[in-house]
């Protein structure tokens, strides 16, 4: 039996079709890039996103064939609000990494003293509802990008999202157990536009747009459906995926938080997955930039063709000749949450060239990456005894080969290069009987290789350079979400 999976990105959408081993069998991709129409805005078309899911998920299962059911893993907390009767959205979709409700965040947290963040979905929803319905009186809806998926998919008849995607909306209660009163009444959102809390693996529908109308069987956030799709179900286990940011996650069996807010560590408690009505608990690191970096080698400097080629321009050099580089062209995520901090390169010489340049930047995502590391054992109390990776820059043999030996850690890279796609499979499977148990997605780890340390990077300098690039801008470092 096979599992059709739909999955959103920040830039496109796939559909695939994955077999009862975990191999995908047919892929369709569509590019569907946001649009920033100002500096700090990130829009995109929801109309435009639901045609192109129907698009890729019918050419998905004309070549792969029927399927046992379909999983849905999206971009987390961008939000859409639409109208209940007539589908329509009433304003554009507003991406996660919008940053136009800053200031509304700021006035929540003195007001009410709520942390919310404007990567949330919270203010989010408040400033489409003051835009396009400022007396709150239509019937609407308001959704993450898997609950729209989930509308557009069963012709508008189940309004729903699950536990992974909901706990990051900033509007649900710390220990998954319903939607928050307080967080509401705070952003003036109505809870009769709240879509209706579901399992992440369960069969909440049919997808009625597609042939066959199979059953509509997952629903998982993309951090999350990756740390599945790495089979990291154990708890102690943990994945970074490397894409335009970084994102560790561990699973962990954790009790249900009291409160979501960062650690002192700078991790957060995510709901990792939910079966049979019960939530496994996980934490999450965050890095605000790490493919980026490579982009701005390409794009900005034009020191490289390609992203791909910083890996053969890297390997001739040794090492970086003493350059060392911070990834901040966003600040700074896990541990140190400084928004104020700003890329830095430090020991440059006449002999510094575009080999050292490459290295130093590969070598500095990799030294955040083991950042994210640390912070997530010392705020679990668990030891990482081995670190799984999928994402872009997983495919470069000199930044994985960095990530081990800044971590000291072995690094398993993933067949997949998107491992959310084959999570949200894992997830729709286990529902319908594909799979018998979370034990049998522990047994389908596979990787591509094995990377192990072969000397370490020097952590003492790097914490040095991260130092230096702290608080360059002083008014953005002392925001606090």
């Amino acid at each position: 039996m096979s599992v059709l999976v739909v999955d959103v990105g920040t830039s496109g959408l796939r559909a695939a079709v994955v077999n009862g081993i975990g191999d995908v069998t047919a892929l369709h991709y569509r590019p569907f890039p946001p649009s920033s129409p100002f500096p700090g805005m990130v829009e995109f078309d929801a109309v435009g996103m639901a045609a192109a899911v129907l698009d890729v998920a019918h050419a998905a299962l004309a070549e792969g064939g029927p399927v046992a059911a379909v999983g849905i893993t999206a971009q987390r907390a961008s939000t859409i609000v639409w109208d209940r009767t007539t589908g329509e959205p009433v304003g554009p979709g507003i991406g996660w990494q919008d940053l136009r409700t800053v200031f509304d965040c700021i006035t929540v947290k003195a007001e009410h003293n709520l942390h919310l963040a404007p990567n949330q979905s919270a203010t989010k929803i408040a400033w489409l509802l003051n835009t396009f319905d400022q007396g709150r009186e239509r019937d609407l809806c308001f959704g993450t990008v898997d609950s729209w998926v989930a509308w557009v998919l069963s012709r508008g008849e189940v309004h729903v999202t699950d536990h992974s995607n909901a706990a990051v909306t900033g509007l649900l209660k710390p220990d998954a157990s319903g939607w928050s009163h307080t967080a509401c009444a705070a952003v003036q959102v109505p809870e009769r536009m709240l879509p209706r809390l579901v399992d992440t693996s369960g069969v909440f529908g049919v997808a009625s747009a597609l042939p066959g109308s199979p059953p509509l069987a997952a629903l998982v956030g993309d951090q999350q459906g990756s740390l599945v799709g790495q089979s990291c179900v154990r708890p102690g286990q943990a994945k970074i995926t490397f894409g335009t940011g970084g994102m560790l996650d561990m699973c962990t069996d954790a009790p249900a938080p009291t409160t979501g807010n960062r650690t002192p560590e700078g991790i957060f408690p995510i709901v990792a997955w939910s079966r049979d009505g019960r939530c496994t608990w996980g934490v999450e690191a965050i890095m605000l930039s790490a493919g980026t970096n490579v982009e701005w080698l390409v794009q900005d400097l034009g020191i490289l063709a390609t992203p791909a080629e910083s890996h053969d321009v890297a390997a001739q050099c040794a090492d970086t000749g003493g350059v060392v580089y911070v990834p901040a062209l966003m600040g700074l995520g896990t541990p140190h949450w400084d928004y104020g901090a700003r890329g830095t390169m430090l020991g440059l010489t006449r002999g510094s060239g575009r080999p050292q340049i490459a290295r130093a930047v590969l070598e500095g995502v990799a030294h955040r990456g083991a950042d994210l590391v640390e912070a997530a054992e010392a705020g679990t109390g668990y030891t990482v005894p081995l670190l799984r990776v999928d994402g872009g820059m997983s495919q470069n043999p000199t930044f994985v080969q960095a990530l081990a030996n800044a971590s000291g850690k072995p690094v398993e890279v993933s067949r997949h290069a998107e491992a959310t796609t084959i999570g949200a499979a894992y997830l729709a499977g286990l529902a319908v009987g594909v799979w018998g148990s979370v034990d049998d997605i522990a047994d389908l780890w596979k990787p591509s290789q094995v990377v192990t340390p072969q000397a370490q990077l020097d952590r003492a300098q790097w914490a040095a350079a991260v130092e230096r690039s702290r608080r360059w801008i002083p008014d953005l470092s002392a925001l606090d979400f």
